[in-house]
């Protein structure tokens, strides 16, 4: 019996060891959270939603222990192909994609897949695979090589149109270059350069609902029964909250439908709504902490290439926070990015825990005096 014992313990070691249990303790509490949220959202749907929803954690969870057990050499020689099987479902999407306001999604019959959504890996790998092969911090030659590389899949993404996702992809490629040591008048100039494309953006690039996103976002008064009607009801929702919240599952705003998308991208009201400013801190100090936890784990990375790729990792992470906080806040135009774990959605959550595998990774196979 005693050798059998040992035998389970040891299997079950082998089983968790590559995981970082204080990141994983963290990214429970937000899974739970999110599951008890999404219930109260749904409605009489809210089982079937949290019944999928836990699937698609299991996936990426798998994902994610599968990731973690990768040694970061692999990973890196691994990456060009990982690089460019990312790109060509980008491509498949503009032919035969669907979605509300473009082509977004691919519809595989048991689910819809969102191929932009693994951009949010596989360009920070890519773009951390060609720059530990340069001088750091990068000469020009590799910052506009580097930026090749983020450019091919965000005119990508920005083709289907999907701006909200394109803005992160980029902004993940360049954490890379940030964490390269990259001078800040580089990103002085690239910033200036979108802000002289502005003007033509609007003109050329951006469609109709795109635009009413941004008049909206400045003035959503000025049409409160039409395009401002999504901001103007998240901000009652998160002013009703309070201190505590009306309490789970007495959220008026969701429950009554005034809450637009309220599983979805607008799901950060709901908890504001029903748990109030207790649950809204709790839950951006769980993602602090993820956030900390990816930081200190790049900083004590055994190589270059380890270290960019975590540290991009837990920078978009924090930005893909900060957006959709300030989406449904009314302090940043309505982009379609969901609250990462809390947002119902499959591709996006499973990417992201596979992610954090690859974060896991790099902590699991760190010097050990480290």
């Amino acid at each position: 019996m005693n050798i059998i014992l040992r035998w389970l313990l040891d299997l079950v070691q082998r089983f968790v060891r590559t995981l970082d249990w204080s990141l994983c303790a963290a990214l429970f509490a937000l899974m739970a959270i999110a599951l008890a949220v999404l219930y109260s959202a749904g409605g009489q749907n809210g089982m079937d939603l949290v019944v999928a929803q836990g699937a698609r954690y299991g996936v990426g969870l798998a994902a994610m222990w599968g990731l973690s057990r990768v040694t970061p050499l692999r990973l890196r020689d691994a990456t060009p192909l990982v690089y460019a099987a990312t790109l060509l479902p980008l491509v498949l999407v503009l032919a035969i994609g669907t979605g509300k306001h473009g082509k977004h999604w691919i519809d595989l019959q048991l689910f819809y897949f969102q191929p932009s959504e693994l951009l949010k890996l596989s360009l920070p790998m890519m773009a951390a695979w060609y720059l530990d092969r340069q001088l750091l911090p990068p000469r020009i030659g590799a910052v506009l090589a580097t930026a090749v590389i983020i450019a091919v899949p965000t005119a990508l993404v920005l083709l289907q149109p999907d701006f909200g996702t394109a803005m992160l992809v980029a902004i993940s490629g360049a954490f890379v270059l940030f964490l390269a040591g990259l001078s800040w008048w580089w990103f002085a100039i690239a910033f200036g350069g979108v802000a002289g494309a502005a003007p033509v953006a609007w003109f050329w690039l951006l469609k109709p609902y795109q635009k009413d996103r941004i008049l909206t976002f400045l003035d959503p008064e000025s049409d409160p029964l039409g395009a401002g009607w999504n901001i103007i009801q998240s901000k009652i929702a998160i002013g009703s909250g309070g201190m505590t919240g009306q309490g789970w599952m007495q959220g008026s705003q969701s429950h009554l439908d005034y809450l637009p998308e309220h599983t979805t991208d607008f799901i950060f009201a709901v908890l504001s709504e029903e748990f109030g400013w207790i649950g809204v801190a709790t839950v951006l100090a769980l993602y602090l902490f993820v956030v900390g936890r990816c930081l200190w784990i790049a900083a004590q990375a055994r190589d270059g290439y380890a270290r960019l790729l975590a540290g991009s990792l837990g920078l978009a992470f924090f930005v893909y926070v900060i957006v959709n906080g300030g989406m449904i806040s009314g302090l940043l135009p309505v982009v379609g990015v969901p609250m990462p774990l809390l947002s119902y959605g499959g591709t996006a959550a499973v990417s992201l825990l596979a992610g954090l595998g690859v974060v896991m990774s790099v902590r699991n196979h760190r010097p050990i005096h480290g």
